[in-house]
């Protein structure tokens, strides 16, 4: 990728002066964020002897002084002056498709999870607990030879079961969820229930496109990927034996375009208004008739749910009319092909070779595949991620880290509260709501008080993809199994090797894994000032979330409900658009006709932007009123900006950019560094940012929510 400054990568539109959710891809960051017993000592993970790996540390006091680019105005290009020079000098690895501060904070927890997996005693996997299982899981990925020797034999049976599917009720049994590989139409899951948050209940989704977003198939600059999607289709259809695979992939290809059809948009799939629809189970063949819906519940094992929230009502109609439509050969074509496409990077190289070729190199622009101990890592922390994680959390999370983030978030709470006193949009009625959905704000640091139990796990030595099913397995049962029950409130939807942090609305909670709380996001040793412009930000973020155009939709106690007053939510309204307008005017002049879609992002900017602002509130409170030391020339202001500004320093390939632009519900991180700074005062102060810079936004034309 050749690196320049962000004006080289990200040009600013003309109309930018005029009116118009904290995290890189990557984790279930925020809104619903889904994903135990006490595991024995016997059974615990550890045994191994994996000496510590330090993460690294940013200058003296927080901040890579040495990649900023001071010869370079701030208001005509905050991300150069941040962080110019180590744009200019990075080299986005040959094994990823971007690269930044978060995928340094990923390396290193890979590298970390990588010693304690390989430091894991070898042993009986039936016997010898967590670690055992966990070394046979790791060393059977990373013997690629027995896995060459296999070919396409571990896939045989199921796709010999789709080619003896009698009629579309055997194959809807067949594709019904319950862990496996491959997937259909409609996609369940159980979570919290929004309008009943003390009980889990059953969601149903669109689902069936192997493109990922409708987009792909519906607008015209898509028609390179489109054409060698086709490709890639009849390709692993042929490794899979199955008969006349260019045919049958212009098939699927028409499927499901016709699919994307009935697909609700992603700024249609975030409304929280539309998309709770409790649909009882013996109603869906009258709502939506043509799919044989109770063979699909049933051998998914969600039949005796009373209902199923469905999150696109409009579109599983006609997703269900499109699949009583299709010939039955052209659906277990489809299916095959998904059950390939997924399961490839655990097959011989013939199928890792291609899956690369299309999903990492062509679209996402990736020159080498990730080493195979990296990808085995990745299996494992997917099959037994909390197992690993209790040994990561006693080598890397000391109990003093834990103590002075909860000092943070106390003070970013703290000043989330003043904020909201000192609105001036918002009536006495909604403040009062706000307050108190604030003051019963949940926190999570680090890690579960209590861990999986992983000892229903079979494990099979010499087994690769028999124990991914039976991982696969493990995991549906686990979430099925809890239907109706009572919500585990001390459950976690992330690992603590997990480099990212969410807000869960059901639960009204911010979580912050082990893995997040290092430099450049978190250090204890760091300035202040930094500190709260980095993980403060990253705070602010996640508790603006529950204030965001979809958060604010829910109350104190996590019940989906509309508590504000229509007069205060219009003026919300107003801004929210305002600031998406803004979004969408940054061109990316490597993409042309590419932009950010202001809508799909509009919770995480609106993050973006309320959560700095709150963290530049909480700083200068944490003063009690003293002025803030200078530091290397630099004022406590400007550090907590460039705090914030270093922490989203990222590098794309084009075509990565371009997925992130199109699948993503976050903007780049190098318009996240400046973007939300454009409608703070105080940062045009710190930097004396001044009209006819272009990055000036009129003070009249700011945004200001919170």
């Amino acid at each position: 990728m050749k690196k320049s400054h962000i004006f080289a990568m990200t040009a600013l539109a003309s109309a930018l002066a005029l009116p118009v959710s904290a995290h890189e891809p990557g984790g279930c960051l925020d809104d619903l964020c889904h994903l135990q017993s006490l595991v024995g000592a016997d059974d615990h993970a550890g045994g191994g002897q994996a000496t510590p790996i330090e993460a690294r540390r940013y200058g003296s006091w927080g901040i890579d002084t040495a990649g900023m680019d001071t010869a370079v105005r701030p208001g005509e290009d905050f991300f150069a002056y941040a962080s110019g020079r180590w744009a200019n000098t990075t080299q986005i690895p040959a094994d990823q498709s971007s690269y930044g501060n978060f995928r340094v904070l990923r390396d290193l927890s890979e590298a970390r999870v990588r010693a304690l997996v390989e430091s894991y005693p070898k042993g009986d996997p039936a016997t010898g607990g967590d670690a055992a299982k966990i070394a046979t899981l790791y060393g059977d990925f990373l013997d690629e030879a027995a896995v060459e020797a296999l070919g396409a034999a571990p896939l045989q049976p199921f796709i010999a079961e789709l080619k003896a599917a009698p009629d579309k009720t055997a194959l809807a049994r067949l594709i019904a969820d319950r862990g496996g590989f491959g997937g259909g139409m409609f996609g369940l899951f159980v979570s919290d229930d929004q309008r009943d948050p003390d009980r889990y209940t059953l969601y149903l989704s669109q689902s069936g496109l192997g493109l990922g977003d409708r987009e792909m198939y519906l607008r015209e600059n898509f028609a390179p990927q489109r054409e060698r999607y086709l490709s890639y289709i009849a390709q692993l259809l042929e490794l899979a034996g199955w008969e006349d695979p260019k045919a049958n992939a212009a098939a699927v290809m028409a499927l499901e375009t016709r699919i994307a059809e009935a697909h609700w948009t992603r700024a249609e799939s975030r409304d929280r208004d539309k998309t709770y629809n409790p649909t009882p189970l013996a109603e869906f063949d009258r709502v939506a008739p043509g799919f044989p819906w109770q063979a699909f519940f049933e051998a998914s094992g969600v039949d005796q749910a009373p209902v199923a929230v469905v999150r696109q009502d409009s579109a599983v109609p006609k997703m269900a009319e499109i699949f009583a439509d299709t010939e039955l050969a052209t659906l277990k074509a489809w299916q095959a092909f998904h059950a390939t496409d997924e399961a490839a990077p655990l097959l011989s190289k013939a199928f890792a070779n291609a899956h690369y070729e299309f999903r990492e190199k062509f679209l996402s622009g990736q020159p080498e595949p990730r080493e195979r101990w990296k990808r085995g890592v990745s299996f494992v922390e997917d099959a037994m991620g909390e197992a690993i994680g209790r040994d990561y959390v006693a080598l890397y999370f000391p109990p003093d880290a834990k103590a002075k983030m909860d000092d943070l978030v106390a003070n970013v709470k703290l000043a989330m509260g003043a904020r909201l006193d000192a609105l001036d949009w918002m009536s006495d009625a909604t403040k009062a709501e706000a307050r108190a959905k604030l003051a019963g704000f949940g926190l999570k640091i680090g890690h579960p008080d209590e861990w999986r139990d992983y000892s229903g796990l079979e494990v099979r030595p010499g087994d690769l993809f028999g124990n991914a099913m039976r991982a696969r397995e493990f995991e549906w049962e686990y979430r099925r199994s809890r239907l109706g029950k009572q919500v585990d409130k001390a459950e976690w939807g992330m690992t603590p090797q997990t480099v990212n942090a969410y807000y869960n609305s059901v639960k009204n909670e911010i979580v912050f894994p082990a893995a997040i709380l290092q430099p450049p996001f978190f250090d204890p040793d760091a300035d202040p000032a930094v500190n709260y412009g980095a993980i403060g930000g990253v705070i602010g973020h996640e508790i603006i979330h529950g204030f965001d155009d979809q958060g604010r939709k829910s109350d104190g106690e996590g019940v989906l409900r509309d508590w504000w007053t229509a007069e205060d939510a219009a003026k919300f309204e107003a801004q929210a658009a305002k600031l998406g307008a803004q979004y969408e005017a940054y061109e990316f002049q490597q993409l042309p006709g590419m932009h950010i879609n202001g809508r799909t992002a509009m919770g995480e900017n609106i993050g973006d932007l309320g959560g700095l602002t709150i963290a530049l509130e909480a700083y200068r409170r944490s003063l009690d009123g003293k002025p803030a030391p200078v530091i290397d020339g630099f004022s406590g202001e400007q550090r907590l900006f460039l705090g914030w500004a270093q922490v989203w320093r990222t590098l794309w390939r084009d075509d990565a950019l371009r997925q992130q632009l199109v699948n993503g519900t976050h903007s780049p991180g190098h318009i996240r560094a400046f973007a939300p700074l454009r409608n703070i005062d105080a940062w045009y102060e710190a930097f004396d940012v001044a009209e006819g810079d272009p990055l000036w936004i009129a003070p009249e034309e700011r945004v200001r929510i919170w």
